[in-house]
């Protein structure tokens, strides 16, 4: 079942690349008493993810938070390591919180998991966008079909 507005998030636990390395980073620890954009891509570096999806909150960053946004966070089905690079590469780092969902068990837990298996990448999440405040979803967008239309930056910032 897909979580929906007015759901409060389920727990989970991530992992995020800080100066000392790896670091598990919980649901609880991100989420209360926060408001929190959260983005959801199917994989770093791929290239509607790296050309589209994620230059528009770098872009949009200081308009976001102006709109009292605390966090931008982003969340793949990918290792630590390649969302750690990803930030790096993107310029990211130090704006946008780069949240790894190695097994995909935050994408099946609010029922955002796709399986691209017939393309050769596996289990994957769907694209979408969220606004959480307080660990409550106050917007959701869920992309069904291929672009950022509802789940970029501009969309989420209509919403803000």
């Amino acid at each position: 079942m897909t979580i929906s507005v007015g759901d409060k998030l389920p727990e989970a636990t991530f992992k995020t690349m800080t100066a000392d390395g790896a670091k598990a980073i919980t649901s609880a620890e991100i989420f209360p008493g926060k408001k929190v954009v959260l983005f959801g891509v199917p994989g770093a570096f791929t290239p509607t993810c790296s050309n589209n999806h994620l230059p528009g909150y770098l872009e949009n960053h200081d308009a976001i938070l102006a709109r009292g946004v605390d966090t931008i966070a982003v969340v793949s089905v990918n290792d630590v390591h390649v969302m750690g690079a990803w930030a790096r590469f993107t310029g990211g780092e130090g704006k946008i919180l780069f949240l790894a969902d190695g097994s995909g068990d935050f994408a099946k837990a609010v029922g955002l998991d796709n399986d691209l298996s017939a393309g050769g990448m596996g289990l994957r999440s769907k694209r979408f966008s969220m606004i959480i405040d307080d660990g409550k979803v106050i917007a959701l967008n869920v992309e069904t079909k291929p672009g950022v239309d509802g789940s970029g930056a501009a969309h989420i910032l209509g919403q803000l």
